[in-house]
Parts: C-alpha cells; structure tokens; sequence
C-alpha cells in the first residue's frame, strides 16, 4: 500500500451532472441524469481527482454527499490521510470521491500507478457487461440485438412477474448464445422469486442479483438456488460481507456503495476467504468513476462497467468499450 500523506493539502468540491441519453428504468426507479460529486485534492504540486455519485436507494444524494466533503474539509486540509478517511466520514458517495482522489494523488506524487500502489499485476481489459433498461419485452429484445454482440448482457427486471418472463425469454430469443444475467433490484418476495427462478433456469440465465428487498435476507435461508445469487443491495460494506455466507455466491462490490477503493479492494479479498465469487458494478458515473472501479476490477470474475455508455457525455479521455471488453488508459485516473 502507498505511504501516507502528512503534508497540507487543497481540496476542490463541485458538483456535476450528466444527463443520460434516455430515461433509465430499474424496479421502482426511473433516471434522467446521474449528478456526480468531483474531488480534487492538491499539494501545490499534484492534483488527484475523484467523483461520487452516491446511493439512491440510501438517500445518499448529491446534497447529501456535497454536505459529508464540506464536513471534512479542514481535517484533510490540515493533512488527514486517505486511512484517516475511513474514519472521518461513513460510506458513501462522499467518501469514494475523496478516497479516489487520495489514491490518484498518490499515485502521482510517488511516480506509480495505482495498481502497483495497491499490489495488483498490471491491469488488461475486462470482458464487462452492458445493461438493458427494462421496458417491453420486444423493445428489450430489440435493444438486446442492437449492443455489441461479444458483450455479456445485464437484464433489469421490475418485479412484475408476467412481464419479467417475458422480458427474459424475449432476450433469450433474441440473443441464444450470450451471457444473460438479470437484476431484479429488490424487485421480489420469496414467494414470486419461487415463481421466477425455473424460468432463469430454463432460458439459462448465469446470474440472478439482489432479488429481494434489502433487510429480507434471512428469507433466503434454506432455499435452493439453482443459479448464482448475486448481493448488491443487500451487501455495500464489508461488515455485510460476512452476512453474506449462505444466502448468496456473489457479492457485488460498488464504491459508492462501500466508500472508495479502499474499502472495496478489501471487500473483495475478504469475499475470496470466505468462499464468496466477487463482482464489481457502478452507480452510472463517468469514466472518471470506471477508472478506479477498472483496478478493483482486475480481482473480480463478473464486471459491470457501462455506467458512460448511458451518459449523453463522457469525459474526455474516457474508457474505452470495443470487442465485449471495457478497455481504460492510464491517463483517465490513477
């Protein structure tokens, strides 16, 4: 790990909002824009960068964020250190855009990448999923056909169950030999969850994430699942991951949700002892956000990275998707 700053830093906050070329529709929610908190952090000689863009469904939004940073202004002002972090502010939105910012000013103040800083091997392209908006089963079938056809598919569900089988056999039809995995989003009971799982099993979808109301999870115990259940709601920090044993195979690591790479990189290898598989996915920021979640990626078997590909604009350089792969340079961050 990088050697800690003790030195008087500058820190920048703005708030900046990217509006999504469509409406985004999951379970119970409707986007138009993602309204992302930016960090920069300075020593007068280097200038680290890093963006939030909170958690709904935590009313983690983005005044919400804008208040945690301000609070912590003075502290890191007078030097507080990325480990200082963790402390001074919970989770959230907040704390990933500073965190980030911390690492990338590190990285630059010590002549290595983050990824060397954080003991990973140099980082490659990664296979990364591309979500479909849930809407009617043909237009979802249709926007199914029109994606890079090497990419692995992510189907939202909304937890109405007539519409969700048809959705994915729709998909399933139109797209027979992707990888299809779909997220319900909290979208269920255990009652209709029985209803849908033969369907998944049927049409041979890989992966089934977070479909039950965060707090429901102890209604999973005991049941069989005949597919991979992946935690995102239910799992955002890594006192949760623990809790995770038993009642799903994957967690679902965001860094909005746990607070930065910090927190995530240990999410993941604690996920990896205790026998749990470990995915990275995103709060549908810029590459400014993919950029730190593309190194947490390099420990992960599933990776979901398109948040700027619903974006009207990106930032310029910005990551790269080509070939079913999300490729990021090095000039984006870190």
């Amino acid at each position: 790990m990088a050697t800690q700053m003790t030195q008087e830093l500058t820190l920048d906050l703005r708030v900046e909002r990217f509006p999504y070329h469509q409406p985004f529709r999951i379970s119970g929610h409707v986007f138009t824009e993602t309204a992302l908190l930016v960090a920069e952090l300075s020593d007068g000689t280097y200038v680290g960068r890093g963006e939030g863009a909170g958690v709904y469904y935590l009313d983690d939004d983005i005044d919400h964020m804008l208040a945690d940073a301000t609070r912590v202004r003075d502290a890191i002002q007078r030097g507080a250190t990325r480990q200082d972090l963790q402390h001074l502010l919970p989770p959230g939105g907040a704390r990933n855009a500073l965190d980030c910012a911390y690492w990338d000013l590190e990285a630059k103040q010590a002549g290595r990448p983050v990824w060397d800083l954080a003991g990973l091997k140099p980082p490659r392209a990664l296979p990364s999923t591309l979500t479909l908006s849930a809407d009617s089963a043909g237009a979802m079938a249709k926007a199914a056909l029109a994606i890079d056809p090497e990419a692995p598919i992510k189907v939202k569900l909304t937890g109405e169950l007539s519409d969700d089988i048809a959705r994915v056999v729709a998909i399933r039809t139109a797209r027979p030999h992707a990888w299809i995995g779909v997220d319900a989003n909290q979208g269920y009971d255990i009652r209709t969850l029985a209803e849908l799982l033969p369907v998944l099993v049927d049409t041979k979808v890989a992966q089934l994430e977070q479909p039950l109301k965060r707090g429901r999870e102890a209604d999973l115990d005991g049941l069989k699942r005949p597919l991979p259940f992946v935690a995102d709601e239910s799992a955002v920090t890594l006192a949760d991951t623990a809790t995770l044993v038993g009642r799903f195979d994957v967690v679902n690591i965001k860094l909005d949700k746990c607070g930065g790479l910090t927190e995530g990189l240990a999410i993941a290898r604690q996920a990896r002892k205790l026998g749990l598989d470990v995915m990275v996915g995103n709060m549908m920021g810029t590459s400014l956000s993919m950029a730190p979640s593309f190194v947490l990626g390099q420990l992960c078997d599933i990776v979901d990275l398109d948040g700027p590909t619903f974006l009207a604009r990106d930032r310029v350089p910005g990551v790269e998707y080509r070939g079913g792969m999300i490729h990021c340079p090095a000039e984006i961050w870190g």
